[in-house]
């Protein structure tokens, strides 16, 4: 799939003569590569191939993961997952209508805080200066409630409030998500932007939090996804309790941490229930290295090795390791990433040097991994600046760092 360097860095020269030689700086640039995402810890795809060979969960963890263990853990703490990032407005709505919602001033943690303002059919927040504005529906009757920081939302059938099940969506975004379980916080925080709001979800790990998870289709076989199941847990347990101001959070709804789906990935026709039964027979149990949870990084596709987080990132971890990952290569099994092309404009590429516009880009060194160890992006006027391959991927979204230059257009 990647061609063989003596070829590579001659069309390389020959790119950044030409360019060089013209003074211009191209318009786009031309990529091609394989695999999708960091490539550090378990390869999802590798995992579904030993699944489909016969290999178990403890298998596939101990062969992406190095000097593990397998440990059960309590893992019934509460998370705050953000699933409303830097917004400016948002809406929270009730869809069992006899079952409303329940609005509060402040940031309540305890099921005893009752301190309720109002009822609502739906509500919608909005950024006022630096503070939340609530604007309430109950029927035909709408009411803006007094600003405040933050604003606690609960509903029936939760840990916080008794009665019936109900379930609730959060509009934002052009984008409607269902939550069922635990409660949620609105907050204004301040960014670079200005203040935004932050809306987080507070479920418990063992359940609430890890039957939303998406992160692997429901339908693969078993032994991957409590591979998945396993993994997600122990990523979401070394997170917890490490808030971050700047997203009123521990974890991300994101794919930056996990996706966190909510109610959509446990009511999904015909497969949601097998996730739900993977998490439960998998209950408690946690990647440890050295007696310890680990961070357990995961990732979709590889190039056909596994990356080292010290390649990827610059801090080493002792349970990452490059081992073979054929599964990603399989093109019955990733016909999208076994082999990409992409093209990136001058803007972005710039953009991710942090320069007025690149005239040649070089790629300077290659991982044991087969990744990008090192681009040099040098602009028109001279100015040279070095990124990690993995650094490159992320600022200009292109699938991994297991990817060669291929041409360039002037």
């Amino acid at each position: 799939m990647r061609m063989f360097k003596s070829t590579f860095f001659a069309l390389l020269l020959t790119f950044s003569f030409a360019a060089s030689a013209f003074g211009d700086a191209p318009v786009s640039f031309y990529f091609h590569g394989s695999g999708y995402g960091h490539g550090v810890g378990l390869s999802q795809m590798g995992a579904r191939s030993m699944a489909l060979v016969g290999q178990n969960s403890e298998q596939i963890l101990k062969y992406y993961y190095k000097d593990i263990a397998i440990e059960k853990f309590d893992d019934s703490k509460i998370l705050r997952i953000n699933i409303g990032h830097l917004l400016s407005t948002a809406k929270l709505s009730t869809i069992t209508k006899e079952l409303p919602l329940q609005i509060s001033q402040g940031d309540l943690f305890d099921q005893s805080d009752v301190s309720t303002l109002t009822q609502a059919d739906s509500i919608t927040f909005s950024i006022i200066g630096s503070t939340v504005s609530p604007r309430v529906s109950l029927g035909k009757t709408v009411q803006v409630l007094p600003r405040n920081k933050v604003f606690t939302v609960r509903w029936s059938g939760t840990r916080y409030l008794e009665g019936p099940e109900a379930v609730i969506a959060l509009a934002h975004s052009g984008l409607t998500h269902k939550y069922r379980y635990g409660q949620m916080q609105v907050k204004a925080v301040k960014t670079p932007l200005g203040y935004r709001l932050e809306i987080t979800n507070s479920v418990r790990l063992a359940d609430e939090y890890l039957w939303g998870v998406s992160e692997m289709p429901s339908s693969w076989p078993a032994a991957a996804l409590e591979a998945q199941a396993i993994a997600s847990r122990t990523y979401a347990f070394s997170k917890a309790g490490v808030y971050r101001s700047t997203c009123d959070c521990d974890l991300y709804g994101e794919i930056s941490d996990q996706r966190f789906l909510g109610y959509a990935k446990e009511i999904e026709k015909k497969y949601g229930v097998l996730w739900k039964e993977t998490v439960t027979r998998t209950s408690g149990l946690v990647i440890t290295h050295n007696a310890k949870p680990i961070t357990a990084y995961f990732f979709s596709s590889s190039g056909g090795k596994t990356e080292l987080a010290i390649n990827a990132w610059g801090s080493a971890r002792g349970y990452t390791q490059i081992v073979d990952d054929p599964g990603s290569l399989d093109i019955t099994l990733n016909p999208r990433f076994v082999a990409w092309d992409r093209e990136v404009t001058q803007s972005v590429v710039a953009a991710a040097f942090l320069l007025p516009d690149v005239v040649t880009l070089d790629i300077l060194s290659i991982n044991e991994s087969g990744t990008v160890a090192q681009i040099q992006a040098t602009s028109s006027n001279g100015t040279q600046v070095r990124l990690r391959g993995e650094t490159f991927r992320s600022r200009t979204k292109i699938p991994s760092a297991w990817f060669d230059l291929v041409s360039v257009q002037n």
